[in-house]
């Protein structure tokens, strides 16, 4: 909306305003916009979540430690998706199909866990909508997104059925899969990081630092895979960022910067609130969320293994999960008795009931996330 009234309408009389034609521009302007907000919103939205008494209810299983958090307002990531989509719809220009495909994911998936939450603080208890349900509505969204994706020819098709393998160049080396079985991955993609940065979230701002992480790393990625900027390359031609690092280069992916500097500000605004001791959780609506932004980032910009990487943590998470479930299942059919590989899943709380104190988990944990984007980037010079 910005974007359209202060280039396209005013900047031909007033010459300033031409600057907001810079990709670079909006990014800075979509980050500080959605930070703001936060800190302007955030007060009088925990308020209004303590005054209807929307509090989180603790699993009674988990750590002791936790009893003390029962009450603590929860469904505070309606804070983040606001000022994203807010954010969003000021910088971005809204011509673009990929901003719209991410945006509408993000919410959808919010939406999913909004009626997920809102049923727990129903309730009064941690069960919330059915898995079965909210799996359901996850790959059906999911799946419209890649549909659309392919019917809507938004890229070309050599490269929306190819999948980059890390450390090697994209335009000889890339893994090629038939629609209907890349439309199944994508899928995949996209539901699994959701639910992997839901199971994240058991400690006091353990899931969000990690995904802002993951949206400055994404903005990087985006902005490399569509910008038009040209370099010139050993053999004395001109070629585009991307095609020098040997990564795709996706006309228009550029824009996806700019929601990635969104969704990294509303996470900035909302760890405000949300570090130890938290003021107020995040919520389904909040993990949900930021996971399908995520996992469709991932597609959208051709990172989906990539994403294995910077998202690494939150497969650390989820296979503490799988691992924990699996071995208890097998060892209860062959011994009656079932064994745990672990104290506790998801793998934080594992080290919670080791004595670990909660900061140095989150802490620790954050830094893990950070070498990991790191190293994620390092694949882009390593081919």
């Amino acid at each position: 909306m910005l974007f359209h009234l202060l280039y396209r309408v005013l900047s031909d009389d007033i010459g300033f305003l031409r600057v907001f034609r810079y990709t670079s521009t909006r990014i800075l302007a979509a980050a500080i916009t959605a930070l703001l907000l936060s800190f302007i919103i955030g007060p009088w939205f925990i308020e209004k979540l303590k005054s209807r008494q929307i509090g989180e209810t603790i699993r009674t299983d988990g750590p002791a430690t936790h009893k003390k958090k029962a009450g603590t307002p929860t469904m505070g990531g309606s804070l983040i998706l606001f000022c994203l989509t807010i954010s969003t719809l000021l910088w971005c220009d809204l011509s673009n199909e990929y901003v719209w495909l991410a945006l509408s994911v993000t919410v959808a998936f919010g939406a999913i866990g909004f009626a997920d939450d809102y049923a727990k603080v129903a309730k009064k208890n941690k069960a919330g909508i059915s898995g079965k349900l909210r799996l359901f509505l996850e790959f059906a969204i999911a799946g419209a997104a890649m549909a659309y994706l392919f019917h809507s020819e938004l890229m070309p098709e050599t490269i929306r059925l190819s999948v980059q393998l890390p450390f090697t160049n994209f335009y000889t080396q890339a893994l090629v899969m038939p629609a209907w079985m890349y439309t199944i991955f994508g899928a995949f993609v996209v539901v699994g990081t959701a639910n992997a940065v839901n199971l994240t979230d058991g400690l006091d701002g353990l899931a969000i630092g990690p995904s802002i992480m993951n949206a400055g790393t994404f903005l990087i990625l985006a902005y490399i895979a569509g910008t038009e900027t040209t370099i010139i390359n050993a053999t004395g031609k001109s070629v585009t960022i991307a095609e020098y690092l040997n990564v795709a280069h996706i006309d228009g992916t550029a824009e996806l910067a700019i929601f990635c500097a969104a969704l990294f500000g509303a996470g900035v605004g909302f760890l405000w609130y949300n570090t130890y001791p938290a003021q107020v959780f995040m919520g389904d609506v909040g993990a949900l969320a930021l996971g399908g932004s995520i996992g469709m980032l991932a597609v959208l910009t051709k990172n989906e293994l990539v994403l294995l990487i910077v998202g690494g943590l939150f497969v650390f998470e989820a296979l503490s999960v799988i691992i924990q479930t699996t071995s208890f299942k097998i060892t209860k059919r062959m011994t009656g008795t079932g064994k745990r590989v672990f104290r506790m899943a998801p793998i934080h709380h594992h080290y919670e009931l080791k004595g670990w104190e909660e900061p140095k988990i989150i802490v620790r944990f954050w830094l893990i996330s950070l070498v990991l984007a790191l190293i994620a980037l390092g694949t882009l010079k390593l081919r």
